[in-house]
């Protein structure tokens, strides 16, 4: 007798059709398990003799062999839980073949038959989409963002019996239908920029680096506002797509931080503390997971008091910052994570906060270099914006002006970031933050003035080649922002500006 059904492994954020065929045979009674197994997937041959048993399903005395296929992929893991009990009913006939042959099954068994939910719902989800099955099997917990996939049957199940009863057709249970078929998109709920007196340097840096998806750095005294203007980031950036919603929810669904959403609808912000640990931040760990640099793809990744983070643990950034993705390898395999947010830090210039106000620091120069130094020449050059954020004149805190609303600068960016959408139509680019060296001098097009400002600026900060590319693609953005498709020498001028305190606390 021999019982097939589907489920699914996550690979990345991608699922890979999995195969659970079940053998049974008479024999030496075992219960064997065999296909590139972890242990927590091994372990899945214990929980699911008993979840059976104890949900009344009497199994005669014989020899069961489970093989999860293909072999070559690593298994890991309770997802599969489900997806083996069925299969080893349909072996044994309380199932018929027909009844499975459409059907996909994820969902880990507790020892009384009951389900609980599972990450990687929804990449497994769009597998069955793309695969053609009919009707999914999921944790009711997982049921919400399962149905985001397609239009197919999802069955929220709670115990293994209310599957079975499904499959045998006499269950009462109906396919999962959400209670909302509108998605909420919540960016009136993300701090307003209204709420910030002062600080228009500061708000036009980060308009430009929202523009065009830039990394930014800002440092300057504590309590100047730099925490407050980074957490309002998200609500000036454009609305997301359904396929960028899609594309960040599975990330979130691998990760099992979708906390039963449908969708992540709003760009997302990740603030993780200094004390974090490389793999938390970059992926990775025992069972490969998404980072923080993932969980913010298509968001912000913030660092408040960057040079406190582990020197080592930071520098990992440079690669992903890069090439807007991070490959996490195993022995037995490779992970491939999207990290395209943007990179927001922050920092004090000393480590009393003050300098270079000698009335309030006090802090050597040997010391001011020090703790600058944590912050390495490659790793600055990632950020194509660096800006002083300057204590507010009383002046600002008191006057009754109205401040820019969120909503206002929103306009300004998607204004910009559907320039940029037209001018890289049929290529991969989506940002000018993604211009590549070749790419910059086909997209970027000076002026005669731009480019003798350029040309002296070179010269006078002793620019790296990669320190000349992020000032022109910065420069790009700016010009997008003014509807010019020429880049003006006032551009570059604004842009350079944003290269200033680098110059000032790193240079010679």
């Amino acid at each position: 007798m021999l019982g097939k059904v589907y489920s699914a492994a996550v690979l990345g954020i991608e699922a890979e059709l999995i195969t659970a065929e079940v053998d049974v045979k008479d024999g030496l009674p075992c219960f064997s398990m065999v296909g590139a197994l972890s242990c927590e997937t091994r372990e899945a041959r214990e929980r699911v003799r008993i979840a059976l048993e104890n949900s009344g399903y009497r199994l005669p005395v014989k020899r069961i062999t489970v093989n999860l296929s293909p072999a070559d992929i690593r298994k890991e893991g309770t997802a599969f839980d489900l997806s083996i009990a069925i299969a080893v009913l349909t072996a044994f006939g309380y199932i018929s073949e027909k009844a499975v042959e459409n059907s996909l099954f994820l969902g880990e068994l507790c020892l009384d038959g009951t389900i609980n939910p599972v990450p990687g719902v929804l990449p497994s989800a769009c597998l069955a989409k793309d695969e053609g099955f009919l009707q999914v099997f999921v944790p009711l917990e997982n049921a919400r963002e399962a149905k985001v996939a397609g239009d197919f049957y999802v069955y929220g199940v709670r115990t293994l019996r209310e599957a079975v009863e499904v499959l045998q057709g006499n269950g009462e249970l109906l396919p999962y239908q959400p209670e909302d078929s509108t998605e909420q998109r919540g960016l009136e709920e993300c701090p307003d920029f209204s709420e910030v007196q002062g600080q228009k340097m500061a708000k036009r840096a980060l308009e430009i680096a929202a523009a065009g998806r830039h990394n930014v750095l800002m440092i300057g005294p504590p309590g100047t506002g730099k925490t407050m203007l980074a957490k309002r980031i998200p609500s000036i950036l454009p609305e997301l797509s359904f396929e960028e919603s899609l594309e960040i929810s599975k990330i979130y669904s691998v990760a099992g931080r979708l906390n039963g959403q449908r969708l992540i609808t709003v760009p997302p912000f990740q603030a993780p503390h200094h004390t974090i640990t490389q793999s938390a931040l970059a992926g990775g760990g025992k069972r490969a997971t998404p980072g923080m640099i993932s969980l913010a793809h298509k968001g912000v990744l913030f660092l408040d008091e960057f040079p406190e983070f582990h020197r080592e643990t930071i520098e990992i950034l440079r690669q992903p910052l890069e090439e807007r993705k991070i490959t996490v390898a195993r022995y037995d395999a490779t992970y491939e994570y999207p990290a395209g947010g943007m990179l927001v830090a922050a920092m004090n210039p000393c480590g009393c906060g003050f300098y270079p106000d000698r009335t309030r620091c006090n802090c050597s120069q040997t010391q001011i270099r020090r703790y600058l130094g944590k912050i390495s020449r490659p790793l600055l050059e990632r950020f194509d914006l660096c800006m002083e954020v300057m204590p507010i004149p009383f002046r600002d805190l008191k006057t009754e002006t109205r401040e820019e609303s969120s909503e206002e600068i929103r306009k300004r960016v998607k204004a910009a970031r559907m320039r940029q959408e037209a001018r890289y139509k049929g290529t991969s680019l989506f940002c000018n933050s993604e211009l590549s060296g070749g790419e910059v001098k086909k997209y970027c097009k000076l002026t005669e003035n731009a480019k003798t400002c350029m040309e002296e600026a070179y010269e006078r900060l002793s620019l790296s080649a990669r320190s000349y590319h992020r000032i022109l693609k910065t420069a790009r953005t700016i010009a997008d922002l003014a509807d010019s498709e020429r880049i003006e020498q006032a551009h570059v001028a604004e842009a350079l500006l944003y290269r200033e305190p680098d110059k000032k606390y790193w240079g010679e």
